[in-house]
């Protein structure tokens, strides 16, 4: 693997509107009830598609952990959200830029330490973003899979939340856990549902109205949104085995098409109101005291 540049991105108070009013991105968490159904390789693609779109973005890697995002890219970090959490760097040095003209925080790997951080952490995590810019345009939070308690408090820190499953019954499931977790117990209404290895837009649908149904009768306080579809595409396993994302070493692959789609379906759609906005500027107002009670 090649080792990524260290300059990082960003800092405290690099952007603001032309109004004087600090800059917010849009913040979407990227998650999955389950693992194994492509959340991070799409959560690369949907960064590198933005990103050709003359979109600024960042990937927070947020499977504390078990980083996925840098091996993806085939690239080796010399900070990680391990550093932040032992007080060695700020979070601004640890962001780096990477090719395809995005930036990422990388996680950590195999620190058990990151799996659940604790209440202290969190609320060091508010304090140190607490007037801190980045001049971005979408941050996305590529969450862990399931319904613990990190999956939870970035879904909290998002104003957004796509929810990525496949066409099989224990993804279906577990993606309706996931959002009667956030919906009942932490009041999240709005979902985006991004099918992926389906084979056409037909079986996306199905998928989508499995999962639709079943929340229209259980939680019919949810809206959900079919944000696109990504099929089932021998390019994007051998973009992982080259460890190059599939969006820049295929372009031209159904997956890289229908994930452009996606990034388009979304700057198509209106953000949330400033005061849902979410993200940096608004973190501290954002959390509260709901998800620091995640422990």
């Amino acid at each position: 693997m090649s080792k990524a540049p260290d300059k990082p991105r960003g800092g405290p108070n690099s952007s603001s509107t032309p109004s004087g009013i600090p800059r917010s991105p849009r913040v979407i968490a990227v998650s999955s009830g389950k693992g194994g159904v492509g959340k991070s390789n799409l959560t690369l693609g949907l960064a590198l598609a933005l990103a050709s779109l003359k979109k600024k973005v960042l990937i927070w890697d947020a499977d504390l952990g078990l980083a996925n995002t840098d091996v993806l890219l085939g690239i080796r970090t010399r900070y990680t959200i391990h550093d932040w959490l032992k007080g060695a760097k700020p979070l601004e040095d640890i962001v780096i830029d990477v090719p395809g003209g995005i930036s990422i925080l990388p996680a950590a790997s195999g620190i058990l330490e990151l799996s659940d951080i604790t209440r202290e952490d969190k609320e060091r995590l508010i304090s140190d973003f607490k007037g801190w810019r980045e001049d971005l345009d979408f941050m996305l939070i590529d969450t862990a899979a399931g319904i613990g308690q990190n999956v939870i408090f970035f879904n909290l820190v998002a104003s957004e939340h796509i929810v990525v499953l496949t066409n099989e019954p224990t993804s279906i499931t577990d993606a309706y856990a996931l959002i009667k977790s956030l919906a009942t117990k932490h009041r999240q209404t709005g979902f985006y549902v991004l099918p992926n290895m389906v084979e056409d837009l037909h079986e996306a649908k199905k998928v989508f109205k499995i999962l639709a149904d079943v929340a229209g009768k259980h939680l019919p306080q949810v809206s959900l949104d079919l944000a696109g579809f990504v099929p089932r595409d021998e390019a994007v396993p051998d973009a992982v085995r080259r460890q190059s994302p599939f969006f820049t070493l295929y372009p031209a692959s159904d997956a890289s098409r229908k994930i452009l789609e996606t990034a388009r379906r979304l700057l198509s759609v209106e953000p949330p109101p400033p005061e849902r906005a979410g993200g940096i500027a608004l973190l501290i107002d954002r959390l509260g005291a709901s998800p620091l009670a995640v422990n």
